[in-house]
């Protein structure tokens, strides 16, 4: 028709609110290269935030991530790769002990993989190592202390001893080995005067716990005894999470040992084979220079 635009002069309606928009005149093929690039360089120009916009995710880098933390399974693990030939587990410990820069993966002439554990993961090996000497001296210096307090109070003592306990009920019935920190019997020629005392001694809380988690460990040491005792540095543990038929003592800095609560009392004459266990062990030797003065009280 005469008066109706062409192709090129038709106007375009666009779907945001009709806005009408000027055509873009036919071009040739110098000016659509125009158009193309004018086109690109403003898709790419990044129009200013807008509040209502939801947050942009940032990738994050692997290499800025925080190392893992090494637990006890860990040391275990390094403990275990550095006396054996290096063969992969090929688990996630192993994983993390590689990303901590603790182990290292490499290859022999055949392809075949092993691990080494590298200077980092020696020197957490060296520092556990001191970690567990420091804590296994502190804990026989507080079985000595104990010890000497033990005799102190007339009785005999013996430390490490290996003693077979029975556990359970008549129904379920087993038996296990004991082996208490500290045993003592009074000093005593009747039998029914005996009163055998178990003193367990903790100096970490972790062991403290792990044995509060194994009650027949706890049923074998009440077996043996009429009185069974938890003895452990201040600050471990409260007395009320102990349960109530152990007694607790504290050990304070100062080397006193302290009855947070007494442990309860039972009847007890010992069995046959703990005698016989007892015979065939050596007994602490009587700390002479221990001896307290005419007249001193004898701690608990």
């Amino acid at each position: 028709m005469a008066g109706e635009p062409g192709a090129a002069g038709r106007l375009r309606r666009h779907d945001t609110g009709g806005v009408v928009a000027a055509p873009r005149p036919v071009a040739n093929g110098r000016a659509r290269q125009l158009f193309r690039a004018a086109d690109r360089a403003t898709l790419g120009t990044r129009r200013p935030a807008c509040p209502c916009d939801p947050p942009t995710a940032v990738p994050s880098d692997p290499a800025r991530a925080p190392p893992p933390a090494i637990g006890i399974h860990h040391r275990r693990r390094l403990r275990e790769v550095w006396r054996s030939a290096g063969w992969p587990f090929q688990d996630l410990i192993e994983v993390e002990l590689l990303a901590a820069g603790l182990l290292s993966r490499e290859r022999d002439g055949a392809g075949r993989e092993t691990l080494r554990v590298t200077d980092a993961g020696i020197a957490v090996l060296a520092q556990t190592l001191q970690h567990n000497r420091a804590a296994r001296d502190a804990h026989e210096q507080l079985v000595a202390r104990v010890a000497r307090e033990m005799q102190r109070a007339g009785r005999v003592v013996w430390r490490g001893l290996s003693l077979r306990a029975r556990t359970g009920d008549a129904d379920d019935a087993a038996w296990a080995m004991a082996m208490p920190d500290v045993y003592s019997i009074r000093h005593t020629t009747v039998e029914d005067y005996v009163e055998p005392i178990v003193h367990e001694i903790k100096v970490r809380r972790a062991d403290l716990l792990a044995d509060l988690r194994r009650p027949e460990k706890g049923a074998a040491y009440r077996w043996l005894s009429g009185e069974c005792w938890y003895v452990m540095h201040e600050g471990i543990a409260r007395p009320a999470e102990i349960p109530e038929v152990y007694g607790v003592l504290l050990a304070t800095p100062g080397g006193a040992l302290t009855v947070a609560r007494p442990a309860p009392k039972r009847g007890l004459r010992l069995p046959f084979s703990v005698w016989m266990a007892l015979a065939r062990a050596t007994p602490e030797p009587v700390d002479d220079d221990g001896q307290l003065p005419l007249g001193e009280a004898a701690s608990p």
